[in-house]
């Protein structure tokens, strides 16, 4: 007696679960995905200097594991406290910020921000 083996005939694949999932995949990253606004840090770099400025002068020396205002080791979170307390005459004050190579770019940005709340302050990156 012969045998008649039905040949394995290919169906049509349905292309709607996959757009299912492919929805679901952008859908979940884009509700997990976190949108910030990035702000603006203004930078201005010592150059040679022509004139006089009246402005009482603290240096700030920034690395990736301290931070040092006049030579002092200083924490993050209380520079803006002392350089409020630095006494001036009315003009403010102008901060000299020297980077060393080990500081990150973070670290800076983290510096720069907390000094932004304090008034009348210039800021100076030494190169």
């Amino acid at each position: 007696m012969a045998v008649k083996l039905a040949s394995a005939r290919r169906g049509r694949l349905s292309m709607t679960s996959l757009i299912d999932v492919i929805f679901l995949l952008l859908l979940f990253f884009m509700l997990t995905s976190t949108f910030s606004k990035f702000a603006e840090v203004e930078l201005m770099n010592a150059g040679s200097g022509s004139g006089r400025n009246d402005k009482q002068m603290l240096f700030v020396s920034l690395a990736e594991d301290s931070l040092m205002l006049n030579g002092q080791a200083v924490d993050m979170s209380r520079i803006a406290d002392l350089l409020e307390t630095q006494p001036h005459d009315g003009s403010g004050h102008l901060v000299l910020i020297n980077i060393d190579d080990s500081a990150s770019s973070q670290r800076l940005v983290d510096l720069l921000t907390s000094l932004r709340v304090v008034e009348g302050l210039q800021i100076m990156m030494l190169s």
